[in-house]
């Protein structure tokens, strides 16, 4: 089993807001998150499989960087969370909650014998979130 990662960077404006909750009580549960505010994210994607005998690769990096850009850069980057996607309408788009959401939409778009092993997703410069899959996936 070989581990592959692949990085990418990307930019977002959103804010931490319930749509139940007042803006007075948004303020007061997230406080400056609840403004408007924005992130350069730094993406690591690591993947998991045999390596092919034929091409000596886990996965072809065009076709990583292809499933990245469709799944990643088209949907979230220089887009509002809140408002330019669906992702976010009732889910407060925490790195916590981000990064689960990119890792459903990666997840879907590998090809079978490839597994998603860890993806950090990194909102600033010391914070990030790490989603790790089980060791025992193939």
């Amino acid at each position: 089993m070989v581990r592959l990662t692949r990085a990418i960077e990307f930019s977002t404006s959103l804010r931490y807001a319930l749509p139940d909750l007042s803006e007075a009580a948004n303020r007061g549960r997230f406080g400056a998150r609840a403004r408007q505010h924005g992130h350069n994210y730094r993406l690591e994607v690591t993947l998991r499989g045999e390596v092919d005998p034929v091409t000596g690769m886990v996965m072809d990096l065009k076709l990583v960087q292809d499933i990245l850009d469709r799944e990643v850069m088209r949907r979230f980057d220089h887009k509002d969370l809140n408002c330019d996607t669906p992702y976010f309408e009732k889910l407060v788009p925490s790195p916590e909650n981000f990064a689960l959401v990119i890792r459903e939409l990666l997840v879907e778009a590998l090809p079978e014998g490839v597994v998603l092993d860890r993806l950090r997703l990194q909102p600033d410069r010391d914070t990030w979130v790490d989603v790790v899959e089980p060791a025992s996936a193939p």
